[in-house]
């Protein structure tokens, strides 16, 4: 399989919500606020297992290499993917957030 992954170009509103809601995330019905904090990497779930994750992350963590700190929160399936990918947790920090559902 021959991947490319593009940090440019723009995503188009409704090709993000279809992507969310096909990964069950409740963040489609809040295309608002979705479009204005848009910061997830999500992979299709007819493509997961093919290390397209992997890549993109890789793809940021290359053009990003120079940073103090690289920060994220991931959910609770994704936590051995990004501990695999180098991320552990920092001293004794906590995520935290103020969140306007109760998926989490």
């Amino acid at each position: 399989m021959n991947l490319k992954v593009s940090l440019a170009g723009e995503f188009e509103e409704e090709e993000v919500i279809r992507l969310y809601r096909a990964n069950g995330w409740s963040s489609a019905d809040k295309p608002a606020q979705l479009m204005a904090a848009l910061r997830n990497m999500l992979v299709h779930p007819a493509h997961r297992g093919k290390g397209l994750g992997r890549l993109m992350m890789q793809s940021m963590l290359d053009r990003y290499a120079g940073f103090h700190q690289m920060m994220l929160t991931p959910d609770g399936g994704a936590i051995d993917f990004y501990k695999a990918m180098g991320f552990e947790r920092a001293g004794k920090t906590e995520p935290m957030c103020i969140y306007a559902g109760n998926e989490h």
